[in-house]
C-alpha cells in the first residue's frame, strides 16, 4: 500500500511531535519540575509512529514504562498529558498515574504500565473484546526486549494464538533492559524467532524506518482484522538517552550510541520527504515553529494547573 503525501508528512509530524515533547519532558525533569522517573522514546519514535497510523479510536494499545511516544502516536492530548507528569489534577489521571500510567480509554490508549510485561495480557484481552463484540477492532500490544522474557508475554501470545484474537504484538527491541544487553538474556538472535512456537508469523523490521514499520504493521494488522489471528513484530531500535533519566548508561560505549544516531529515524523520513519534494524547508520550520508552540501551551497548563487535593487521595483507587 503506497503512502499518500499527506499520510507521509503526518508521520513525519508525529515523529517530530514526540521528541520534540521528549526533550522537553528531559529539560523539565532536571529543572526538578517533574516527580518520580520518567523514561524517555527519544530515538524509538518511527515505531509507535509507523504502527499507529494504521489505527482508528476503536482499536486499543497496550503501553510500556516508556510510554509517551506510543500516548501520542495513538493520539493522545500533550496537554492533560503534561498536566499528568506535573502530578495535576487535570492531567489524564487525575495526577495520580505519572509518566508510567497515563490512559485514555476514549481513544483505546489502555495505558502506560510500570510492570515489564505488564501489557500483553491487557491486549490480549482487549482483542478478546473486539473478536466477541465482532467490531473489526484490533489490539496492539508494544513491549520492550527485556519483556519479550516474561512469562506473561508467552502466555499472551500462546493463549491469543490460540484463540486467533486480532492483536499484533509489536516488540521495540533497543537492545537494553535496563542494562542488560539483549545479547546476554536471550540466545536466539531475534525476538520475532519465537513467534515459531506459537505458529504465528514472526517478522523482523529496521525499527528506525517508519515506513518499513508502517508497511509491516498494515500487513499484520489486516491479519487480525481479516480474523486469522496475532502476529509478532519486532523493530530493531535504540533510545539515545539512559534506562531513565539520571541513567549514567556505564553499561555501553559512546560509539555504540553515535553509531545509532546515524540512523536516527527523524532525519531519515526528512531528508527522504525533501528529495521526493514531499516537503520543503519552509514546510520543516513551519511544522516544528507549530509544535513548539503547541508544546509551550502545554507547559504552561500543567504549570498552572492545581495539585489534586489530600482529600482525593482515595477516589479512583481500586486496589
Amino acid at each position: 500500500m503506497e503512502l499518500s503525501h499527506e499520510q507521509l508528512i503526518q508521520m513525519y509530524t508525529t515523529m517530530v511531535k514526540i521528541r520534540t515533547f521528549e526533550n522537553r519532558v528531559a529539560e523539565l525533569f532536571a529543572e526538578g519540575k517533574i516527580p518520580g522517573f520518567v523514561h524517555l522514546y527519544v530515538g524509538e519514535e518511527a515505531v509507535a509512529t509507523g504502527v499507529c497510523e494504521s489505527l482508528t479510536e476503536q482499536d486499543f494499545i497496550t503501553s510500556t514504562h516508556r510510554g509517551h511516544g506510543h500516548m501520542i502516536a495513538k493520539g493522545a492530548d500533550i496537554k492533560p498529558m503534561m498536566a499528568e507528569l506535573f502530578g495535576k489534577k487535570t492531567g489524564y489521571c487525575k495526577g495520580k498515574g505519572g509518566s508510567m500510567h497515563i490512559a485514555d480509554l476514549d481513544i483505546g490508549i489502555m495505558g502506560a504500565n510500570g510492570i515489564v510485561g505488564g501489557g500483553p495480557p491487557l491486549a490480549s484481552g482487549a482483542a478478546l473484546a473486539c473478536q466477541y463484540l465482532e467490531n473489526g477492532g484490533v489490539a496492539i500490544c508494544f513491549f520492550g526486549d527485556g519483556a519479550s522474557n516474561q512469562g506473561t508475554t508467552h502466555e499472551a501470545m500462546n493463549l491469543a494464538s490460540c484463540w486467533k484474537l486480532p492483536v499484533v504484538f509489536v516488540n521495540e527491541n533497543n537492545m537494553y533492559g535496563i542494562s542488560s544487553c539483549v545479547l546476554n538474556s536471550m540466545c536466539v538472535p531475534n525476538v520475532a524467532d519465537r513467534a515459531a512456537g506459537y505458529d504465528i508469523p514472526g517478522v523482523v523490521v529496521d525499527g528506525n524506518d517508519v515506513i518499513a514499520v508502517h508497511e509491516a504493521a498494515v500487513e499484520a494488522i489486516n491479519r487480525a482484522r481479516q480474523g486469522k489471528g496475532p502476529s509478532l513484530v519486532e523493530c530493531k531500535t535504540y533510545r539515545h538517552r539512559g534506562h531513565f533519566e539520571g541513567d549514567p548508561c556505564t553499561y555501553r560505549e559512546n560509539s555504540e550510541l553515535q553509531e545509532w544516531k546515524e540512523k536516527d529515524p527523524i532525519p531519515r523520513l526528512e531528508q527522504k520527504l525533501l528529495e521526493l519534494d514531499v516537503l520543503t524547508r519552509g514546510k520543516v520550520e513551519e511544522i516544528r515553529k507549530t509544535l513548539q508552540e503547541d508544546l509551550a501551551a502545554a507547559e504552561q497548563f500543567a504549570e498552572e494547573s492545581p495539585l489534586p487535593d489530600v482529600s482525593e487521595l482515595l477516589e479512583d483507587v481500586y486496589t
